[in-house]
């Protein structure tokens, strides 16, 4: 945390902006950055709480956000217990792309394998519908930007890497606002959701930091001065898909051609936009090579997924702390 100091300071950076899931170490460290630098994260305790799969439900309750019935357990036998033949979704809750989800449409079976020892799990009532990520920033309580999107491709049950924008459905926007607005949240906040038939949106998780969703506004809107608590990003959201070009070209092609979607693939990919490269610069491009190469090289010697790879230097999964001096 030295050298960033030291890093802020010799290049003036007014705004730190964390991608991923070192906003909760930055969060934690905050006090060893300089006072007048803006990072955009909350404090600790609050981030932690929506991190976890299990706290974030009870402050969504707490707020009126709509969310699946859930209960915290600690072994395969106590979630079938709760479970009762019905259809449920197993995740730790601590965890991240999807790792270790497992889905029992029909109920738990008593074949099932037990829990791995990844600490408590969270079972869930398995919502069924249109599935939708969504993405905000917000100030002091008060929602700056915001966007809705479909995860159309995904890696399987992981990632997404084609962005639909959608309109928002009835409730989102209310349900989010009041959340930020009822923890007085600062920072960046991403939620997966189901929107069942009945027509309502159900938060079922929670990432503070940012998601594909900030690829959905336009270069001219406000996002620096929403990020730093000055305007409303009142620029509207793309209307058109966002992708991650080389993922599309990969993986999503050859599930196309596994399942016969050629047609709508190259339809896909012909309206979309990737957020990789922009004309005349393939630099970006090069280093999104380098950087998978590193992760496949991470992956191979710790044997791990590329999806672990990437944030083995930089998850937290509820473990104990060293405290902050």
């Amino acid at each position: 945390m030295d050298d960033l100091a030291r890093i802020v300071r010799s290049q003036r950076i007014d705004l730190l902006l964390p991608t991923c899931e070192e906003a909760l170490h930055l969060s934690r460290h905050r006090p060893a950055l300089p006072r007048e630098l803006r990072v955009a994260v909350d404090y600790f305790d609050l981030l932690s709480a929506l991190h976890s799969k299990w706290a974030f439900l009870a402050l969504a309750r707490e707020h009126g956000m709509p969310v699946p019935e859930s209960a915290r357990v600690g072994s395969l036998d106590a979630a079938r217990e709760w479970a009762g033949g019905a259809a449920v979704v197993l995740k730790p809750e601590f965890s991240r792309f999807g790792v270790h989800v497992r889905l029992f449409p029909d109920g738990i079976p008593a074949n099932a394998a037990p829990l791995r020892a990844l600490g408590h799990w969270v079972v869930q009532s398995l919502q069924r519908g249109d599935e939708l990520c969504s993405y905000a920033i917000a100030h002091r309580g008060q929602v700056l930007a915001h966007a809705a999107y479909r995860p159309r491709y995904r890696l399987g049950r992981s990632a997404s890497y084609y962005f639909e924008p959608v309109a928002f459905p009835a409730g989102m926007q209310e349900a989010v606002a009041s959340l930020v607005r009822g923890i007085g949240y600062t920072g960046q906040l991403s939620l997966d959701w189901i929107v069942g038939r009945d027509g309502v949106a159900r938060a079922l998780e929670c990432n503070p930091r940012a998601t594909s969703g900030l690829h959905l506004f336009s270069r001219e809107a406000a996002l620096p001065d929403a990020l730093l608590g000055e305007t409303v990003a009142r620029q509207m959201p793309a209307t058109t898909p966002r992708m991650i070009a080389p993922v599309m070209l990969g993986p999503g092609l050859l599930h196309a051609r596994r399942h016969g979607a050629i047609a709508q693939w190259r339809a896909d990919w012909q309206r979309a936009t990737d957020v990789i490269t922009a004309p005349g610069d393939r630099a970006p491009a090069l280093g999104a090579l380098a950087d998978l190469a590193a992760y496949a090289g991470l992956a191979v010697r710790d044997r791990c997924s590329l999806r672990q790879a990437s944030t083995h230097d930089i998850e937290w999964d509820g473990e104990p702390l060293e405290q902050v001096r």
